[in-house]
């Protein structure tokens, strides 16, 4: 719904501004801009999308080697203390915690397509045992934030993207979206742990903490006395060791635990060009709304206000061109896409502006969108402080973006 409003907002207020600029400063060019925007945007929806198939099956069929390979529920046991402790009131024997593990285990691999179902089902088994059927309890909402911050190893998405943008080295946002989206997660653990008066000074939660906090200290202050030049270096071969390292990590423990690695291959390539022809309408949608938003001059007139503030402020304001994605988020994952690769399509893929829009993309997830989809599906109407506590990682994670790429890329 929000993205209907979104996107009938878009066309109304180009219409808007094209009609003052007509009018009032006698533009001539505005409405065949604007015109011209929807038949050009509409050509690049398509060719970004079906560039997208190949690329996309190939990563969407090692994800499935992985997925049966049995890679969730190594990392599901790998984060079960720490999650144990965060939901309480669960215990350990309740029939969600399984769901819960294996969900979170899926976002954090990129598996949406495995991560929704098992999401869905957790949601319906802690409902069983909720008190109030009509009220979220304490362990839905720490679930729903976790899954809102977007807590993703591999963001084979946005590298395709990046990739059929034309992006010299699609993986050098790898490092940083880890860093930015582990912020985002940190932000919403930590400000619902408050709220449910959490001890986050358990050994065990401690721990898991502590240990990330060193890691991802201990990679921005390393970069941060790099050079650029440096930086550009260790990124890339770090992240492309990294990738290929889990590629063959999942070859390998499929074939030991004698998985059909080809058939899985294709089992899950076919998943991947079903979702690369699925996504044109509504890539297209999106950007040609944005196109035409731009054409007017509207997106133009915002930026700059938003630069000169910044400049009043005496503050850079080169990282504003993404700002756009970042709005979009919280309210729509498919609009939000469509302004990152607006971004790649106007400033360029490996432009600062293309870098900030892919790592803000991949900082966080939808929370409008996740908080509807699972909070609806077993009927909870008094979402309590999901939304609010959701937001805050949305905002965490997206600030973190914006410094980390001025570390890395400016």
């Amino acid at each position: 719904m929000a993205l209907n409003y979104i996107w009938i907002g878009f066309f109304l207020s180009s219409f808007i501004v094209g009609i003052v600029k007509l009018v009032f400063f006698n533009d001539m060019e505005v409405f065949p801009k604007m015109m011209n925007s929807t038949f050009e945007y509409a050509k690049t929806g398509f060719e970004i999308s079906l560039g997208l198939a190949g690329v996309l099956t190939l990563w969407m069929g090692l994800m499935k080697i992985g997925e049966k390979g049995g890679v969730v529920r190594i990392f599901s046991r790998a984060v079960g203390p720490f999650f144990h402790r965060l939901l309480p009131e669960l215990g350990k024997d309740h029939p969600a915690i399984g769901s819960i593990m294996m969900n979170i285990a899926a976002n954090m691999l990129g598996l949406d397509n495995a991560a929704t179902p098992l999401g869905l089902k957790a949601m319906k088994e802690m409902q069983a045992t909720n008190q109030d059927k009509g009220v979220a309890s304490d362990a839905m909402i720490m679930f729903l934030v976790l899954n809102t911050s977007g807590l993703t190893l591999i963001p084979v998405t946005i590298m395709v993207y990046r990739f059929q943008m034309g992006a010299a080295d699609p993986s050098d946002i790898f490092l940083p979206i880890l860093l930015a989206t582990s912020f985002s997660t940190m932000a919403g653990l930590i400000s619902v742990a408050l709220y449910q008066k959490i001890n986050l000074l358990d050994r065990v939660i401690l721990s898991y903490i502590g240990g990330f906090i060193v890691l991802a200290g201990s990679v921005v202050l390393l970069m941060s006395r790099m050079s650029r030049e440096e930086i550009a270096v260790v990124s890339s071969v770090t992240a492309n060791v990294l990738l290929f390292s889990i590629i063959v990590m999942f070859i390998l423990l499929a074939a030991l635990k004698k998985v059909n690695v080809y058939e899985a291959f294709i089992e899950g390539a076919k998943d991947g060009f079903k979702v690369a022809v699925t996504i044109i309408p509504y890539l297209i949608a999106i950007l040609v709304a944005v196109g035409v938003f731009r054409a007017s001059g509207a997106m133009d007139m915002i930026i700059s206000m938003i630069q000169k503030t910044l400049v009043s402020f005496q503050l850079d304001a080169d990282f504003t061109g993404a700002l756009p994605t970042a709005l979009m988020k919280p309210l729509s994952g498919s609009g939000a896409r469509g302004m990152m690769v607006d971004a790649m399509n106007t400033y360029g893929a490996d432009s600062f502006v293309g870098r900030v829009a892919s790592i803000v993309q991949g900082a966080t997830d939808t929370t409008f969108y996740i908080i509807a989809v699972y909070f609806g599906s077993v009927g909870i109407r008094n979402t309590r402080y999901a939304v609010t506590c959701g937001l805050i990682a949305d905002l965490a994670g997206i600030a973190a973006s914006i410094v980390i790429a001025y570390i890395f890329f400016h």
